[in-house]
């Protein structure tokens, strides 16, 4: 007897739900993936601050090639994580990092200050790398397709199902008083005829 492999090699290389972004480069877990990208947009973040005292080149650039890596090296089953991960990326570590290694200032106006000013100079930069991740792991569900079963079949049948669906509701409603109108003049008919005298 032989058993079916649950995740078919379809074009060659690993399984399409282990492979990374390229079909002979095996995925790797969705933890160490998030992980290279808060690695790398840590370093960033530290850097720029210790260097600028807030968000920079070396920032824009970490960020945006950890988070790339991210969710193109990942598992095909562990998208999720990688392709939501910039926001948060930002909103978590700039804070944390700027609070840590930054000079804030005595009264918390000035903390506030210290700590925003780099998450504004940073929201242009988040926005490249939260729409790069969302087009990668667009592509990768449309190209890395697992079965009739996956995420972008499914859609697909729904989109088929709105197109060919029956009449609606209000034609539904509709009908049935058209057979109404029809039967009660049948019966008008049926009665003037049953009424009416024989000719002999």
């Amino acid at each position: 007897m032989t058993s079916r492999d649950p995740s078919p090699r379809s074009s060659g290389g690993w399984p399409v739900t282990e492979r990374s972004a390229l079909a002979t480069v095996l995925g790797i877990p969705p933890l160490a993936a998030i992980a290279l990208a808060v690695v790398l947009t840590a370093l960033g973040v530290f850097v720029d601050v210790l260097r600028i005292g807030t968000l920079g080149v070396i920032f824009g650039i970490a960020y945006v090639v950890g988070c790339v890596l991210a969710v193109g090296w990942v598992r095909r089953r562990n998208l999720f994580g990688p392709v939501v991960q910039p926001p948060l990326l930002v909103a978590v570590l700039v804070p944390v990092i700027v609070l840590l290694v930054g000079q804030t200032g005595p009264g918390l106006t000035e903390t506030v200050l210290m700590v925003g000013a780099p998450l504004v100079n940073g929201f242009p930069i988040m926005a490249v790398a939260t729409g790069l991740t969302l087009l990668i792991g667009l592509l990768r569900l449309i190209v890395q397709r697992t079965g009739p079963d996956d995420a972008v079949s499914r859609l697909g049948r729904l989109g088929v199902r709105g197109r060919d669906r029956g009449p609606t509701d209000h034609e539904e409603e509709d009908e049935p008083r058209v057979s109404g109108r029809r039967g009660s003049a049948g019966a008008r008919g049926a009665g003037r005829r049953s009424g009416s005298p024989r000719r002999s």
